[in-house]
């Protein structure tokens, strides 16, 4: 039993994380490259920022909204400022006034969380193409430019950028977030390839306007938008060339707090979802969608299974052995991660890629255990670095 126990852990781990890739790696190398139309011109644009309390970043924010390298008659800047009250409304009004495009404020009260305010300022925009921003997104001036010129793809419904994590001097981040997200954007490369990538950042997005759904409160903007393009019968795809720059966070406690929200409310747009998992009805994109985000969310699942069964079978030598000291070193070396996070200071790679995987496999297991019990996330905190 345990044995059985400790291989189909060990395998379903590995397609999780390697045999899934490799997969949709093979389905990519398999198909022509598609040629990249261009515009004739540029659609009208109305990039779309959600706003809390975000008084520490909205005017940078916007500053570099209105330095990108876009027509400044074809666009426009919409914020929902949801019930701030620590100024963030003041300092948009005081941007508004000498800027070079339309920047329109709108006040939602009481608080509804960040889908209710897309919701809102989806129906004040005249832009025939829709752009999504965090309210401390900073994007290289060329990010709409790359993002849009998508579009010029009937196919192509929502265009998602390339997130990078950068250090407060401005230095690309070589720790185990950015290390994810390298595999992550690889991932999305190879899933654009063979049609639709399955999830995107939400803090570069782009999408047609008229393909906008409105959701409810309670569902996550950056997933299930994407899943209701699909649905519609267009492509989400990934722009490598459009590029965000975000701040680590290095309060442990705040990621772990962020990623518990993210995953819970995932998990709710899995279900809300659940009909494109259908391999009858939706094919490639249901398989794309099981193997990585279903399988992904519940990875702790063979994760415990596994250390469980090399716990159980230690003595019994060869594999077993091995694996039990490398499941002690992973968990070992993910602690000496967080201990190093905690104090401040910047771990290699040895330490802080074991620390990220466990992190979001425990915030997984608790998303999880909030899901089954019902629980949902509606409103939220800036995400402070």
């Amino acid at each position: 039993m345990m044995q059985y126990l400790f291989w189909a852990s060990l395998v379903l781990l590995f397609y999780i994380y390697f045999g899934y890739p490799l997969v949709i790696k093979a389905l990519a190398s398999a198909r022509p490259k598609p040629v990249k139309r261009s515009y004739n011109d540029h659609p009208t644009v109305s990039i779309l920022i959600a706003a809390y309390n975000e008084a520490s970043d909205i005017e940078a924010t916007l500053r570099n909204k209105l330095a990108l390298d876009y027509p400044k008659d074809k666009l426009e800047i919409l914020v929902v400022s949801d019930e701030s009250d620590d100024g963030t409304d003041h300092i948009v009004q005081s941007v508004s006034k000498d800027a070079p495009c339309p920047v329109r404020l709108f006040r939602q009260v009481p608080r509804q969380g960040k889908t209710a305010g897309l919701n809102l300022l989806k129906e004040q925009a005249v832009g025939e193409i829709l752009a999504f921003s965090d309210a401390n997104s900073q994007w290289d001036a060329k990010a709409l430019l790359h993002l849009v010129s998508n579009f010029a793809d009937p196919d192509i419904g929502y265009v998602t950028g390339k997130m990078v994590y950068v250090n407060s001097d401005g230095s690309l981040v070589g720790d185990g977030c950015s290390a994810y997200m390298k595999y992550e954007n690889w991932l999305r490369h190879q899933e654009t390839a063979v049609g639709s990538v399955v999830g995107v950042d939400g803090g570069i997005d782009a999408m047609r306007k008229a393909l906008y759904q409105p959701l409810n409160a309670d569902q996550l903007p950056d997933f299930v938008q994407p899943l209701k393009v699909v649905e519609q019968g267009f492509r989400v795809v990934y722009e490598p060339s459009a590029l965000l720059k975000e701040d680590t966070n290095k309060d442990s406690g705040s990621e772990f707090s962020m990623r518990v929200r993210v995953s819970l409310r995932a998990l709710w747009a899995l279900s809300d979802m659940a009909h494109l998992m259908n391999p009858l009805r939706f094919g490639l994109f249901a398989f794309q969608m099981i193997s990585h985000k279903l399988l992904r969310y519940l990875a702790f699942v063979p994760l415990a299974t596994f250390t469980l069964a090399a716990l159980l079978m230690v003595f019994e030598g060869g594999i077993y052995t091995v694996s039990f000291i490398g499941l002690v070193a992973l968990y070992v070396f993910g602690w000496l991660g967080a201990n190093s996070l905690e104090a401040g200071n910047k771990s290699s790679a040895l330490y802080s890629i074991p620390y990220y995987f466990l992190l979001l496999n425990l915030t997984s297991f608790k998303a999880t255990a909030a899901f089954l019990r019902g629980e949902k996330k509606v409103i939220w905190k800036p995400r402070k670095g």
